[in-house]
């Protein structure tokens, strides 16, 4: 199964965003600012009001983000794009890479140019760079949970709309690996979707014609009894997902598996309980919570004198 493993172990890197895409993300946190971008009625004046109330601005600026809290960082090649989309008056020196650990006190990136430019642009670059470097630093932490065994730490589609793939870049850059992208890249057959055949006793035939369907897709199909994996094995399933089985009923799922399908468990799975999967011989184990659960990172912008 190596050439499958290959389409299932799937970690986004920076080159595999779509730069446009981003901007298009970018201009919506740009016009929310500076125009009520969402409300129904607009403001009548627009702009960075705070900043043009200045009576003058020095010609040149300069300022640090700077982490007031140990974390994983994620988000600092966003920050160029950031800044062209205010104007371009002002340029960045990245001072770390995404993926790495930073202490309290570490230096993220230095900005320099006009300092209206880094004022007005100052909250979308620190929304960006916090929410995405809490994303990874919560997921650094499930992964050292996990431990480095043969089990992998996936990621779900619970993501915030029109962030997905940021997001799953943040778990990525964490340490976790990204499940299905969306709903084009993987069948996957949960209870929802059993619900429509009728019957579970239909599921090995579901799989079966999934398989016949979309012979260039792996096929993964949800389980949550142990009575249900020996037909959906013989239809062919490429991975089973352990739906909320304890890990004693993990060991003797995987043990009638026995390596004829990669093997995922999720459900209720917290920080805590985590480490209880590392040992069960799984393939994966997958949570929500690498995002949904994640909470902002404190970084700062420090003006150089």
């Amino acid at each position: 199964m190596p050439v499958l493993a290959d389409t299932l172990l799937k970690r986004l890197s920076w080159e595999d965003l779509d730069l446009a895409s981003l901007r298009k993300l970018i201009e919506l946190a740009r016009d929310e600012d500076l125009s009520g971008l969402g409300l129904r009625i607009k403001p009548r004046v627009t702009g960075d009001r705070s900043t043009a109330a200045l009576a003058t601005a020095p010609r040149q600026g300069s300022a640090d983000l700077v982490a007031r809290e140990s974390l994983t960082v994620c988000g600092l090649p966003l920050i160029p794009l950031i800044l062209s989309t205010y104007g371009g008056n002002a340029s960045v020196q990245l001072r770390a890479r995404d993926g790495r650990a930073l202490q309290k006190g570490d230096v993220l990136a230095t900005l320099t140019g006009d300092p209206r430019t880094l004022l007005t642009a100052e909250r979308v670059i620190l929304n960006f760079v916090q929410r995405l470097s809490g994303i990874a630093t919560q997921t650094h932490t499930y992964a050292a949970a996990l431990g480095n065994g043969r089990t992998r730490l996936l990621d779900t589609r619970k993501t915030t709309p029109g962030w997905r793939m940021l997001e799953k870049y943040a778990v990525a850059c964490g340490g976790g690996w990204n499940h299905r992208l969306g709903l084009f890249d993987r069948v996957m057959l949960k209870d929802n979707h059993l619900a429509l055949l009728g019957s579970t006793d239909d599921l090995a035939t579901a799989v079966a014609r999934a398989k016949k369907a979309a012979p260039d897709l792996p096929v993964e199909v949800e389980v949550d009894d142990l009575a249900q994996i020996p037909p959906v094995l013989a239809a062919g399933a490429d991975v089973i997902l352990l739906d909320n089985f304890t890990p004693a009923r993990i060991k003797k799922a995987v043990t009638l598996i026995a390596g004829r399908a990669f093997t995922e468990a999720s459900g209720g799975i917290t920080l805590k309980t985590l480490p209880r999967f590392a040992d069960l011989g799984l393939d994966f184990v997958s949570t929500g919570a690498l995002v949904h659960q994640s909470v902002w990172v404190d970084v700062g912008l420090d003006w150089r004198p």
